[in-house]
């Protein structure tokens, strides 16, 4: 029986022996890189690898993976997936945008499967309805007003996410097993870290819309932003600068043709949203639902509500394990997010060892993506249980369980520098720069980042 692409996708991560990045400078380092377009953006879409790790990529398998995950029959997608597979490793490129293109006919064309899980769950799209469907709808505490620690807490968190970005830069797309196979019990960078990558750009440019309509911005103003100064976006955010490019504006943008629409490109970006309402954890989510639904929908917006809640929470609650239940309260909670969550709780709850808790998640999540919001919920929530606040000890929690680690190490960071001043042996390295691809944001100061930041939460 052919495999489906989920098993394709999982046998290739888990053979994928890391590029040791100690001895191999990341791509985002090297002068020739360049964004994939044209012909080169339908190869690459069949195979890639991470600029930050060399990690081996397959975008087509995690799209047509995904809409599996959300209920579709993708079976005649699928049978396609051996032969675009085949045409790619041989270079027929003309070939190859046929099959392509016949992947994303089935997919489009793929029936609805009825009596689905994904289809018994509740996924409300509108703020109203999303706040609503909160547990903590109804008894969500005020904000406790600005503090004098407030603005230092910001840059702690600003750090503590680039440390953490940073860290997992060289080691995300490869299973826990494989990074401890390569570089052991990991206690910090495993090189020389770097803050370039694809995570933070949404995060500045949300900032200067901020900057420019206050508390108030729309989604659409977001998304005009995007398109000002995006230059390539990948998976749902690459969909989603399509769809902005054909006018479909959101919430269609995230949703419209997106199979990547409940992975974890919101989820890694609402840790500014947190910032800019520290202790309001109702309008972090609030201006989590603005930002998300540009380039995702249902779970993926949920990502970054939680994303965001959490360190707008960890301004009052100084406990992770009681952070990480609080902030659940502010997920739609007849959605699978929710459920997610849940599943991930009651094992943390009954398991006193990290390595046991780990063996009992990682496999419940198996026919997920590597990029999906969901196994990164896993590891986010398993860092900060069991690191007890501890920022190594969580970080190295991460590399055990794998996945996206610089997204989650940017969450988690995020939220231990919130807590706690991050340590020396993390921020010193980094020192006071951020380095984009975003023409006019190239090196950025983090301070003054922070600082505007602070200024805005207090608008």
């Amino acid at each position: 029986m052919p495999k489906t692409a989920w098993q394709i996708e999982k046998d290739m991560r888990d053979n994928a022996v890391p590029v040791d990045r100690r001895l191999e400078a990341s791509q985002w380092t090297k002068e020739e890189m360049e964004f994939p377009h044209g012909d080169g953006l339908v190869r690459w879409h069949w195979n890639s690898t991470v600029p930050g790790s060399y990690a081996p990529d397959a975008f087509i398998l995690g799209m047509v993976q995904d809409w599996a995950n959300q209920g579709y029959d993708v079976s005649a997608a699928e049978a396609l997936l051996p032969e675009g597979l085949a045409l790619e490793a041989v270079g027929n490129l003309p070939d190859l945008k046929v099959v392509t293109a016949r992947v994303m006919k089935a997919l489009r064309e793929a029936p609805k499967i009825e009596g689905h899980p994904y289809h018994s769950y509740e996924h409300p799209v509108g703020w109203q309805a999303v706040r609503a469907a909160m547990p903590a709808s109804q008894d969500s505490p005020a904000a406790s007003g600005w503090r004098e620690d407030f603005a230092e807490r910001i840059l702690q968190g600003w750090l503590g996410q680039l440390a953490g970005g940073s860290y997992g830069t060289a080691i995300e797309g490869y299973t826990g097993a494989q990074i401890t196979r390569v570089y052991g019990e990991i206690k910090g960078y495993v090189t020389a870290p770097e803050t370039t990558n694809d995570d933070v750009v949404y995060e500045l440019v949300l900032l200067d819309v901020f900057e420019k309509f206050g508390r108030g911005f729309s989604s659409d103003a977001l998304a005009d932003e995007w398109v000002r100064q995006l230059p390539f976006g990948v998976s749902a955010e690459g969909v989603a600068l399509r769809n902005l490019g054909l006018g479909i504006y959101p919430p269609e943008s995230g949703s419209y043709l997106n199979p990547y629409c409940d992975w974890i490109g919101a989820q890694m970006r609402g840790m500014v949203c947190g910032m800019l309402a520290p202790a309001n954890p109702l309008e972090a989510a609030h201006l989590a639902h603005v930002d998300a639904v540009v380039s995702h929908a249902r779970n993926g917006i949920y990502g970054e509500i939680y994303a965001a809640v959490l360190p707008a929470l960890a301004f009052v609650i100084d406990d992770p394990r009681a952070l990480l239940l609080e902030a659940a309260r502010y997920i739609p909670a007849r959605s699978e997010y929710a459920a997610k969550l849940n599943f991930c709780f009651d094992v943390l709850k009954n398991e006193s060892e990290p390595a046991a808790a780990w063996a009992r998640l990682e496999p419940h999540f198996e026919r997920y993506n590597w990029i999906h919001a969901y196994p990164n919920l896993a590891a986010d929530v398993f860092a900060l249980w069991y690191g007890c606040g501890d920022f190594t000890t969580s970080m190295s929690l991460l590399a055990k369980a794998g996945l996206d680690v610089d997204c989650n190490g940017g969450l988690v960071g995020n939220v231990l520098g919130i807590l706690k001043p991050v340590p020396p042996a993390w921020a010193d390295p980094i020192g006071d720069l951020l380095e984009t691809y975003i023409p006019g944001k190239e090196r950025l100061s983090i301070r003054t980042l922070a600082q505007q930041t602070a200024r805005l939460a207090q608008s």
